[in-house]
């Protein structure tokens, strides 16, 4: 299971209403229905996480979600494109496709929310106990230990992670001075990369992954956060720790 969907999960139930942007319509609206039952939430389905189509789902959002009666307070960029290769067998399209998903993408998706932040005043904690009143929203991104250090295999992954991490920490510079919150987090393990990386004892070892569940109440805690004591970065890894 995804940290993004565990994620959304969690906010569904404390009272969010909830948009869902990804690949693969059934799987999404599969998703929305569930979460349905808590509150309020929809899917927005994309061809490709191209600028294109990130900001025509944003369009289909604001139109589905309107500001002035749902405020986009919070949001969660979670793509990622992965290419363990060495260095001399990856293909121009697998770095173009590392760029464009860890940069690109996360550069229009970052244009999109930020421009909705900066309409808003600033949060009231007392609605739906959701950060301190100083902050006009949280934006999120799901990092990777490529983020911080490359290794053997990486390059592709490594040079689109460290992109994000240079842009996330860019952004919290330029708009923490507007009480924009920008966060960006650790590696996680998840069902995609159980299989990549199969490890049968740290499977077994609850203290050898990182839970999604447990990352979704970090991405709360970090929403939730006054302005006063914000996280910029925060490095989630399990207990017992093999990489």
């Amino acid at each position: 299971m995804f940290p993004d969907v565990e994620c959304s999960r969690l906010f569904a139930r404390k009272g969010y209403k909830v948009a869902l942007i990804s690949r693969g319509p059934e799987s999404l609206n599969k998703l929305a229905a569930e979460l349905s039952q808590h509150g309020e939430a929809a899917g927005f389905p994309i061809q490709d996480y191209s600028p294109d189509s990130i900001r025509s789902a944003f369009v289909a959002i604001r139109t589905h979600f309107p500001s002035s009666s749902s405020p986009l307070r919070a949001a969660l960029f979670n793509v990622g494109y992965g290419i363990w290769k060495p260095f001399l067998e990856i293909t121009d399209e697998e770095l173009h496709k590392s760029l464009d998903a860890n940069v690109a993408a996360a550069f229009a998706f970052s244009r999109e929310v930020i421009t909705e932040f900066l309409k808003l005043g600033f949060e009231d904690p007392s609605e739906g106990g959701q950060g301190g009143s100083r902050k006009r929203g949280t934006l999120l991104f799901t990092g990777a230990t490529a983020g911080v250090r490359g290794n053997v295999t990486t390059s592709a992954f490594a040079a689109g992670k460290h992109g994000l991490r240079g842009l996330v920490q860019s952004l919290a510079k330029e708009f923490g001075k507007q009480n924009i919150h920008t966060v960006i987090d650790g590696v996680i393990l998840t069902d995609r990369t159980k299989i990549a990386f199969s490890d049968p004892d740290r499977e077994a070892n609850l203290d050898g992954r990182l839970d999604p569940d447990a990352i979704a109440k970090t991405y709360l805690g970090l929403v939730q956060q006054d302005s006063s004591a914000l996280t910029w970065e925060i490095d989630l890894r399990p207990a017992h720790e093999k990489w």
